[in-house]
């Protein structure tokens, strides 16, 4: 925070990668930085490669790994840089597709919340923030109370990855799911954050947490997609701008994307604008 600026949020992703570096040494046995060695650094990426995480994922806690051990070396803290042992597996920008799923299992998701608990009626309400303006997990676990106006109808969404602040229109549907959670199901508390634990200690939920209420209820309704959390309902969002033939740039502009190049994926699933590019002139489709 202090040589580099970096936002919280991307102190607490070095934090979540370094976590799962120290419990792999804890697990090995290995308590000092000294000990480490090549063989080690490259054991621990094979065995997060074999894990069947995505390959993005990887590269980003290699990097995290990169940045630590450069310091380490800074700090004499290790005797040689042991950053560059580091190797990740090549990620190749559009490679995937975005892991959408059908509108119809979204409904069956949003069916099958238990709405009568205080649990429920939250998980509601972020299953609802999720699909209806595609935020990513730390967003809706960032939302504060602050955040809602109610008189003028609108939801902010400040410090978003890009850098900037979006004010969506608060919807009917998503307004009722909120007043329903705010009423009858958050606890009693001086805590600002919208969404908070439903047991004690009461405190706001992580971004981990709000993934994992989305990945719950995914599995719950058998939806089967790659690596379901709160990204497969924030992709069916886009997926839904998409097919209602928004510009990837508005689009962008949405769900709060830094860079047009990160909306790109979504052209390889805008199926009637492909269409219409394959079909040319006088040509007829395939049904």
């Amino acid at each position: 925070a202090d040589e580099r600026g970096l936002r919280p949020a991307s102190i607490e992703s070095y934090r979540f990668y370094l976590d799962r570096f120290q419990a792999y040494l804890n697990r090995i046995g290995v308590v000092e930085l000294s000990e480490l060695s090549p063989v080690i650094l490259s054991s621990f990426v094979a065995e997060r490669c074999a894990a069947g995480l995505a390959k993005s994922t990887v590269r980003d806690g290699c990097g995290v790994l990169r940045v630590f051990l450069r310091y380490a070396h800074r700090q004499g803290n290790l005797s040689r840089d042991l950053s560059g042992v580091i190797e990740w597996p090549q990620v190749y920008r559009l490679s995937s597709v975005p892991r959408s799923i059908s509108w119809a299992e979204v409904a069956k998701v949003l069916a099958g919340v238990d709405r009568r608990t205080p649990c429920g009626k939250r998980d509601y309400a972020i299953l609802m923030l999720l699909v209806s303006y595609g935020l990513r997990s730390r967003e809706i676990a960032a939302l504060r109370l602050d955040d809602i106006d109610w008189k003028r109808e609108r939801l902010s969404i400040p410090e978003r990855k890009a850098g900037h602040h979006t004010a969506f229109p608060l919807s009917a549907a998503v307004g009722e799911a909120l007043v329903d959670y705010l009423r009858h199901g958050r606890p009693q508390t001086t805590e600002r954050e919208v969404f908070l634990r439903a047991v004690a200690p009461v405190r706001p939920l992580g971004p981990a947490a709000v993934s994992g209420c989305a990945r719950s209820h995914l599995l719950a309704a058998g939806v089967q997609a790659p690596r379901l959390g709160s990204h497969t309902l924030r992709h069916t969002a886009v997926q839904r701008l998409v097919d209602a033939d928004f510009s990837l740039k508005d689009i962008g502009d949405f769900v709060g994307h830094a860079s047009p190049a990160s909306t790109g994926i979504y052209a390889k699933v805008a199926v009637e604008t492909l269409r219409q590019v394959a079909l040319g002139d006088g040509e007829e489709g395939l049904g």
